[in-house]
């Protein structure tokens, strides 16, 4: 009698169902702890319901991002409770420059092989940080996806929706010549330059980039490891109650201060920066110094120190340094085509 073919399954193909409905178990105990009375549907139906309340002409903004090769320092580590506030924070911050409060979050989670304890630590961060802003983490996608991505690897992305009142759209084209820009500070790299950083330290995967990562450095107080992944900062919180008195602001992510500072300027001016008026953390200088890297390209990579910028009239200067202790007057708006300038 001729031997049978082996039946083939989903899981001899890399795909395992159990562990999917595992994971998402753990991830409706996290996102419980963000809901609200807006909120008709449970994780794990098709889709999210949540109803707008509370607005008379709302106005939806919304955002994606990812968290990048961050991903490859938390994996380094085995660290993964913090990946998530990185991503929830970085969204929320895309959309405050709209004025936006943040409505509710969905995440994607990919993976060669999920694993679902440490889904739930990605989760947990997640949760913490749409509840510390009033967000609500109303669904998602994890994905098994073998020959995507390696084994151990993962990818996390996030999409946001806020919403902010028609009449109180921010009015970006009143920026003019002699308002004053204003820094508030980052905790390090936030979410971007991981790429050249990484490339910096010689950090891949095993033994040896776990050491560095562990190896104490004394300009930064603490290892390699822990001022990679210090989490993004928000900074809803902070400007929610002076954005009447704000013209425009400046998330400062990928493309540093010359990409970023440009996009909330109107036609006819720029922005003249002043170096020297904010502490550079030690992580810059550290990436900057082993790297031999041009001053021009680590203001175009890294955030410098400065997580978002702050436009508004040279009257307000003193009362918003008042209301944030920690910023700083970096420049001021000029004449001009746009550009930055930094001297």
């Amino acid at each position: 009698m001729p031997k049978q073919p082996d039946k083939e399954t989903y899981a001899g193909a890399g795909v395992d169902i159990d562990a999917a409905i595992r994971a998402k178990d753990l991830i409706k105990q996290h996102s419980r702890i963000t809901r609200n009375s807006s909120v008709l549907s449970d994780i794990g139906f098709f889709n999210g319901l949540f109803e707008l309340k509370g607005y008379r002409e709302p106005v939806l903004v919304s955002s994606a991002d990812g968290v990048g090769t961050k991903l490859k320092i938390a994996a380094a580590l085995d660290k993964h409770d913090t990946i998530g506030i990185d991503l929830v924070n970085h969204c929320v911050n895309d959309i405050l420059p709209s004025g936006a409060d943040p409505l509710f979050f969905l995440d994607y989670i990919g993976a060669g092989k999920l694993v679902p304890e440490q889904i739930s630590e990605v989760v947990k961060g997640l949760a913490q940080a749409c509840k510390d802003v009033g967000c609500v983490l109303i669904g998602g996608e994890t994905a098994e996806m073998p020959g995507t991505y390696a084994l151990g690897d993962y990818d996390l992305v996030g999409f946001i929706v806020g919403a902010v009142e028609k009449g109180n759209l921010p009015n970006m084209k009143s920026t003019q010549q002699g308002d004053a820009i204003i820094g508030l500070p980052s905790s390090g790299l936030h979410t971007n330059g991981y790429s050249l950083a990484r490339k910096v330290f010689a950090i891949g995967a095993g033994d040896e980039s776990r050491s560095l990562l562990k190896t104490y450095h004394a300009e930064l107080s603490g290892t390699l490891g822990e001022a990679l992944l210090k989490p993004h900062r928000c900074y809803y919180h902070q400007l929610k109650p002076l954005l009447p008195k704000i013209k425009g602001l400046a998330h400062i992510t990928g493309g540093g201060f010359w990409d970023n500072i440009p996009r909330s300027l109107p036609s006819g001016v720029s922005a003249h920066i002043r170096k020297g008026s904010w502490d550079i953390l030690p992580i810059f200088e550290l990436i900057r110094s082993q790297g031999h890297i041009d001053e021009h390209e680590m203001y175009h990579v890294f955030n410098m120190g400065i997580g978002m910028v702050i436009f508004c009239p040279p009257g307000e200067a003193d009362g918003m340094l008042k209301a944030l202790p920690e910023a700083k007057v970096i420049g001021e708006v000029v004449k001009g085509d746009g550009r930055v300038f930094i001297d």
